[in-house]
């Protein structure tokens, strides 16, 4: 090998060195970059502290999606991105989104919450691969029994109280669980029990709750409960096994029952769409007060959509009146066409107004108030009011889902297999089954909520 000069040789040594170097970076920066697949624990600062939420990362068939994870409940999230080092992921059905910076086995961004008149809320988030505990990494083997069946009573910062009913499970130091209210239920809750201490979050692509309590010398539970970055109240809950929930604040009814219900709102497509139309006439008609962004709405329209397919041939109509986050018709209609998506209706949806303000009454000046998303109104086949439901008890609240969808469908059947009638019911049909279904901020807020 013929010699050469020291003074060529560094340069290239330097140069190979580089070169290498460059390389060893790049793949590492490309690596670093990629969304791995797997279990991460993602929290959100929340004014109360952290509040944490599980998600897990899974390449499918169809892609890259994402499982927020609540207790029992693993929400699958499909419309996920991930360029340059970014993930973006929209919530199935919602409007509000997850945006972070990926670095190796972390996440770092925000998750942006969309409100009344389209405002939009961000809590930071960052989140951590291999990690799957809620709130502490280490449990302790001596704690408080949180089990069983709870009286609570809100307190808003204005002095507002209104009334609620926990429900938890606990094995060891994990609590899972519910809060039912007279509008709804706040979802599935998940948490730990830390000696007398109990820690329960949610954050599900709806909403994001946390809730800190601890038992006093007397045994009641005693905490506060922030919903987003700016939703906060006080409670206090005492165990009551056979406590029912007082549902006077959201019952409704018809100010004269001789009166027929009339309404006319446009469809995702502006066509305008009114009760009194051809296509109602002799049909069992469903009517529900709802909007895209009440996690309970969701709720009661995957039912409702399963209710539509199974007895459509048989005579009945659901019409789903909505009311955005929007005053704006197209994004209105966009918010409801990802609802319907998620929830899978194929009955009609309209635009009946906006979230905020006094829509809801004004859209059925017919009824004596709308406390409550979702409302749910049954006509029989003459078009009379024959029952009047506020609020929804979802799949979390366990056996009261079970016993209210049951009701609901016992009911429409009755009214599919009788002969019309023009007879106004002799009794209100406003009714919501006693210890079924608000403090502000549950996840069919009662009308106006801090929480939304």
């Amino acid at each position: 090998m013929p010699n050469v000069p020291a003074s060529v040789l560094r340069p290239i040594a330097v140069l190979v060195v580089l070169v290498g170097l460059a390389l060893v970076l790049q793949g590492c920066s490309s690596r670093s970059r990629e969304l791995e697949p797997g279990s991460y624990r993602a929290v959100l600062e929340s004014p109360g502290g952290e509040l944490p939420f599980g998600l897990d990362v899974a390449r499918e068939e169809s892609g890259l999606v994402i499982y927020l994870v609540n207790g029992k409940e693993r929400v699958r999230v499909p419309e996920v991105v991930v360029e340059a080092g970014k993930l973006t992921a929209r919530m199935p059905g919602y409007e509000n989104a997850i945006t972070a910076s990926i670095t190796g086995d972390e996440l770092e961004g925000e998750v942006t919450l969309v409100r009344a008149g389209g405002k939009k809320q961000s809590m930071p988030l960052k989140a951590r691969r291999d990690q799957t505990w809620r709130f502490h990494e280490e449990p302790l083997s001596d704690n408080a029994d949180f089990a069983g069946r709870w009286s609570v009573t809100f307190t808003g910062d204005k002095g507002n109280k209104s009334p609620g009913v926990a429900e938890f499970e606990q094995r060891f130091g994990t609590v899972t669980g519910t809060i039912l209210t007279p509008s709804g239920d706040y979802r599935f809750l998940a948490g730990d029990a830390r000696g007398d201490e109990l820690l329960l979050s949610r954050f599900d692509g709806a909403q994001a709750h946390l809730f800190r309590a601890r038992l006093n010398e007397r045994g009641e539970l005693e905490g506060q409960h922030w919903s987003g970055n700016f939703g906060h109240q006080r409670f206090v809950a005492v165990r009551d096994p056979d406590v029912e929930l007082d549902m006077s604040s959201v019952a409704t009814d018809m100010k004269d029952p001789a009166v027929k219900l009339e309404f006319t709102f446009p469809d995702l497509d502006g066509k305008p769409i009114s009760l009194s139309d051809p296509r109602f006439q002799g049909k069992v008609v469903i009517v529900t007060l709802a909007g895209s962004w009440c996690p309970n709405c969701h709720d009661e329209a995957a039912f409702l959509a399963q209710l539509y397919r199974e007895h459509h041939a048989e005579g009945l109509e659901i019409v789903s009146l909505m009311f955005e986050h929007f005053g704006d018709f197209a994004q209105a209609a966009n918010a409801t066409r990802r609802f319907r998506r998620s929830t899978g209706i194929d009955y009609l949806t309209l635009i009946a107004g906006t979230s905020s303000g006094d829509d809801a009454d004004k859209a059925l000046p017919q009824l004596t108030g709308v406390f409550a998303f979702p409302t749910t109104i049954w006509l029989d086949r003459a078009g009379v009011v024959r029952k009047i439901h506020a609020g929804f008890s979802g799949p979390a609240t366990g056996a009261h889902y079970t016993k209210l969808t049951s009701e609901f469908t016992e009911f429409t059947l009755g009214l599919l297999a009788a002969p019309g009638t023009s007879e106004a019911p002799a009794a209100s049909a406003a009714t919501a089954a006693p210890g079924l279904s608000a403090a502000p901020g549950p996840s069919a807020a009662p009308l106006p909520s801090a929480a939304q």
